[in-house]
């Protein structure tokens, strides 16, 4: 159903268009949230790893990430799947599926984002972890033909030096494929400008600086993610709603937010999926990429995230294409498959007039 006043955006001959057909742009997945659910149970299979009743029921779990109760739980979940990569051709696995997922889903170009500290115990060390999730991305962008980067994140928990280590090491494999640097987990813990070297680093060797900001915290994460990491992207940004002056910042430096409904729903950000403030954003000009952050979890991938704005906040086909159109230009898609897909877009929105 449609929330008040969203039914003006919508003409009758709208929605008839397939958004799984809608070429775009995934700039916002992480690693393992990527992974099927049936890809999780048959790995925890294999390696004996007990899978609790949310991983294994078959049903997206019951997630509520507001305190810390939550979110210690959803990092505890993360845990455990994270637990059932192992070799380097479960790394190939999780990204060949990931890949076809995406394709099926109309998307062109995917960044997905990884840590590879947490698999560098099993991996043969960081070095060797990096290699082989690039040797994977590469694999699995030549048999799908989806266009793949990665973006290195660094995680917010642990010590700004770590994230310094990462950063260089991103730099390294600028040429193999990292295009970005990132730092995920609770916002609510610690302060951006404790990793603003490493984003310094990243930022000197030639990579965008996508920090996550603006979903469990308010408007001034947001802020801290442009004043001490000047983010080119922001993971989430959601929060930035609440802050007119903000919005207008966002909008006049071109910073895109990568929004992600359905995980802002699940994480209980939002209530429901009309609360998601996309239109808010829209309005202001904020340049959007829609994501799936952990389909695993989260239960919907990226096609999912434009029924969202299309069924929850009234988006018609020209808008759901200006947002995939964000999406690419958004990206560090080459400018040639840039030039295609923008052009694909079009035609997606005329061949059925």
């Amino acid at each position: 159903m449609l929330h008040s006043g969203v039914e003006a955006h919508r003409t009758p001959d709208e929605a008839r268009r397939p958004v799984r057909d809608l070429p775009k742009a995934h700039l916002h997945l992480h690693f393992t949230g990527s992974m099927r659910p049936s890809t999780l149970l048959e790995l925890a299979d294999k390696y004996g790893v007990h899978l609790p009743e949310a991983l294994s029921g078959g049903e997206p779990p019951q997630l509520r990430a507001t305190d810390e109760r939550g979110w210690f739980r959803f990092q505890r979940l993360y845990d455990i799947a994270r637990s059932c990569l192992r070799s380097p051709e479960d790394i190939q696995r999780l990204v060949r599926e990931a890949a076809e997922e995406d394709v099926r889903d109309g998307s062109r170009w995917l960044e997905i984002q990884v840590d590879p500290t947490s698999y560098a115990p099993r991996l043969g060390g960081l070095t060797p972890a990096l290699e082989v999730i690039l040797d994977a991305v590469e694999s699995a962008s030549r048999e799908t033909g989806l266009g793949m980067r990665v973006v290195v994140a660094a995680n917010r928990m642990k010590h700004p030096l770590d994230a310094r280590t990462l950063a260089r090491l991103a730099v390294r494999y600028r040429e193999r494929g990292v295009i970005g640097f990132g730092l995920s987990n609770d916002e609510r813990r610690g302060f951006a400008r404790d990793f603003d070297r490493a984003f310094t680093i990243a930022r000197e060797g030639g990579l965008l600086a996508a920090p996550h900001g603006g979903e469990l915290s308010g408007p001034g994460s947001v802020r801290d993610c442009l004043d001490d990491l000047r983010a080119g992207r922001v993971g989430h940004g959601v929060r930035a709603a609440e802050d007119p002056v903000l919005l207008s910042r966002l909008a006049e430096r071109g910073v895109t937010c990568e929004v992600c409904p359905a995980s802002n729903v699940a994480l209980g950000v939002y209530e429901k999926a009309e609360d998601v403030p996309l239109r808010r954003l829209w309005d202001a000009g904020v340049p959007i990429a829609l994501g799936a952050d952990d389909p695993l979890l989260f239960g919907s991938r990226l096609a999912a995230q434009y029924e969202i704005a299309r069924r929850s906040h009234g988006f018609t086909d020209g808008e759901l294409a200006e947002l995939a159109r964000q999406s690419v230009r958004a990206s560090v898609m080459p400018p040639e498959t840039l030039d295609e897909t923008l052009t694909d877009i079009d035609r997606w929105l005329t061949e059925a007039d």
